[in-house]
């Protein structure tokens, strides 16, 4: 790396670190955000349930098919550059979110908005780590990274409760625009410009066998129901994603430098991290989506009540994220995973006995639980993904970690229209028990969690991660052209 990183000043950092917190901000509010904002969008365009879920489905799923790509593309075009473009079609695609005549439209603007989400945190992270290059700066600049997280999910249902209510749904999405006007100008002034030398191949074959295949699983689980299950065209498209599917493990295999390194799947912990991912993001996103229709349809809360409800899942993440990773570190993924699983799988049985009056005191408490579940799995996703990658492997797996995450989210908000359909077809239903059989699938995927922290955590599972490295080989480090621009 050359030394003109190293002469940044403290303040000087400390902004570069405000703009890319900025986009993290933006991008994890979002996801609440949106949730909360659900059943005024129904009312507004009279929305179809499988609309609905797109709203969520289209933004996470372009997210995780892109995340990866983004990354490579900041490498060959400049890091400052990619970002800055992320921040501008973010804003764009928010204001035209916030002006959408129609659900389709407004499904249209989500798309455009993954695509500039998609080159924001990746590419930030990138930044964070060129700038803050000493071992303990760097450890605090990723800690302040880390706690924006929890504050966006703090602020994100009670900011969005407040502006849904007093504005109008529309303006979820207006709180982006100036958002990313400030970090583009911040970036503009002060984030060095920086490239990687070795480039990584461009898998576009790869990528879009991969894309086709995730955007199957999940038409089939929101069109399935509306369609019919034996329908042609949910038939058809269940076999296109078959083959996509058939088609991208035996192209990735034979590819010298692929999209996702099959060989990683070789690890036992790798492998137990992606699938914990897509599990624990799975109830994730179903919870987020089906309590917020819950809370406001079913039992009349408003908006800035529901983001209040919301709130013991915020604190669970910003008390709980940071002692997980402490757990990891002293003790290895197997304690944080058990935790995570057994704590989820009681979260989501509680859900299965919501009624249309359980009192609010029970509500909070299970809100709470399901918040300690969700913040205890995160840090042990990100250790084990990485355990026994050689150095310069790690930042791949993470993405594909980061990647599975987005994937479960979208496979949650999917399974609410397949199993729950009655829930969200059906006015004036009994929401609450309409959404029990999903919150029993959620129990059994906060199971399997359970299992894979056992499984993953053996001595042979790890003795699967320490052949890994040989196997893939200790390559060098792309070295980094910077400059202060």
């Amino acid at each position: 790396m050359n030394t003109t990183i190293g002469v940044l000043s403290a303040r000087r950092k400390a902004i570069i670190l405000i703009s890319c917190c900025l986009s993290l901000l933006i991008v994890s509010m979002d996801v609440t955000i949106v949730n909360v904002a659900i059943p005024s969008i129904r009312s507004s365009f009279d929305a179809s349930p499988s609309q609905l879920q797109w709203v969520i489905d289209v933004y996470t799923l372009v997210l995780a098919s892109l995340l990866l790509l983004a990354g490579a593309m900041a490498d060959r075009f400049g890091r400052r550059r990619t970002f800055q473009v992320g921040l501008a079609v973010f804003a764009l695609a928010s204001l035209l979110c916030s002006l959408a005549p129609n659900i389709e439209l407004l499904i249209a603007a989500r798309f455009l908005q993954a695509i500039g989400g998609s080159m924001l945190n990746p590419v930030a992270m990138s930044i964070i780590t060129q700038v803050f290059t000493g071992r303990v700066e760097r450890a605090r600049a990723i800690g302040v990274w880390g706690g924006v997280v929890g504050i966006a999910m703090a602020l994100g249902p009670i900011v969005g409760g407040v502006l849904i209510d007093y504005v109008g749904w529309r303006s979820v999405f207006w709180i982006n625009v100036p958002i990313c006007a400030l970090a583009i100008l911040l970036t503009a002034i002060f984030v060095p410009e920086s490239k990687s030398s070795t480039m990584r191949d461009v898998d576009p074959i790869g990528q879009a066998l991969g894309v086709a295949f995730l955007f199957g699983v999940v038409f089939v689980l929101i069109e399935g129901p509306g369609f019919g299950w034996t329908d042609p065209r949910t038939l058809g498209v269940a076999a296109a994603a078959l083959i996509a599917f058939a088609g991208f493990l035996r192209y990735e295999a034979r590819r010298r430098d692929p999209f996702i390194d099959l060989r990683f799947f070789r690890s036992v912990p790798f492998a137990s991290a992606t699938l914990v991912a897509v599990c624990s993001f799975a109830a994730y996103g179903a919870f987020l989506f089906m309590m917020s229709l819950y809370l406001q349809e079913e039992r009349g809360y408003s908006a800035v009540h529901t983001g209040l409800i919301y709130l013991p899942v915020a604190v669970g993440a910003l008390i709980f994220s940071p002692l997980s990773g402490r757990l990891v570190g002293r003790f290895g993924s197997r304690p944080s995973l058990l935790l995570a699983g057994t704590t989820l799988t009681v979260a989501t049985l509680m859900l299965a006995r919501l009624t249309a009056h359980t009192p609010l005191w029970q509500l909070l408490v299970v809100f709470a639980v399901f918040g300690v579940g969700f913040a205890v799995v995160n840090a042990p996703i990100t250790t084990a993904a990485v355990s026994g990658m050689p150095l310069d492997r790690a930042g791949a797996a993470s993405a594909v970690a980061s990647t599975s995450r987005q994937v479960g989210v979208s496979v949650g908000v999917a399974l609410c229209g397949s199993v729950a359909g009655t829930a969200l077809a059906t006015p004036g239903a009994d929401f609450a028990v309409a959404a029990r059989p999903l919150w029993f699938v959620c129990a059994a995927l906060s199971l399997v969690i359970v299992v894979l922290g056992i499984v993953s955590t053996s001595p042979r599972a790890l003795r699967s991660a320490d052949r890994l490295a040989p196997l893939i080989g200790e390559h060098h480090r792309p070295s980094e052209v910077a400059h202060v621009g």
